[in-house]
């Protein structure tokens, strides 16, 4: 089977194509203009893992929200659990940027972090 990427890796944006057997082995790697695009392209094939960015309520804060991350990629199966985990947590103001809001969240091996600050509300 044939599966065709364009790397994401940097700006070459190379046209990558993945051939596999039927048990996922994969056979052949082509058009990867360098070694970071044949890591992307085999990530991509046996565990696509994505990062996101979204935001948690803040109690008492001077905004109702608070911008997030995540540190590490996650794998992309689990985005809508990592979602879910994400809309169900509340942060009390005031919130740091950069200040962790979940630790390892779904033991995936990533944090959610806050990527600006919030005052607390006078």
């Amino acid at each position: 089977m044939k599966k065709s990427y364009t790397c994401v890796i940097c700006p070459n944006g190379c046209e990558i194509d993945v051939e596999t057997a039927e048990q996922g082995e994969i056979l052949s790697i082509t058009g990867a203009g360098c070694k970071r695009g044949v890591a992307y392209a085999r990530q991509e094939t046996v565990c696509p893992r994505r990062t996101l960015s979204s935001s948690i309520r803040v109690i008492n804060g001077e905004e109702p929200l608070v911008s997030v991350r995540l540190t590490n990629s996650v794998p992309r199966d689990a985005l809508m659990r990592v979602m879910e985990a994400i809309r169900n947590a509340k942060a009390e103001a005031p919130v740091q940027s950069g200040s962790c809001l979940i630790v390892n969240v779904l033991g995936l091996g990533s944090d959610v972090i806050a990527t600006k600050s919030v005052a607390r509300k006078r």
